[in-house]
């Protein structure tokens, strides 16, 4: 695979899968498009750059982890 140039488009197409997939698709409702399968998320992200791109993945991963960290506080009652 050749290494992207700074400005040309670019294509990233990623599989999380979590047993909590479906709740963790309402992080990237205004984020990235996305289906849902079951535990599986596949999520596309696409920009004109590869610094646009790893601008957007990094504020995805963001929400997602925010996400996760919510819905496994939630499944504990809050309680460390």
């Amino acid at each position: 695979m050749q290494a992207p140039k700074r400005n040309e488009p670019i294509l990233l197409i990623l599989s999380v899968v979590n047993p909590q997939a479906e709740a963790l698709s309402a992080s990237l409702v205004t984020e990235a498009d996305h289906t849902i399968d079951n535990e599986k998320i596949l999520i596309s992200l696409d920009s004109n750059s590869f610094n646009g791109l790893r601008a957007r993945w990094n504020t995805l991963m963001r929400g997602l982890i925010a996400s996760e960290q919510s819905l496994e506080a939630t499944r504990r009652g809050g309680l460390d």
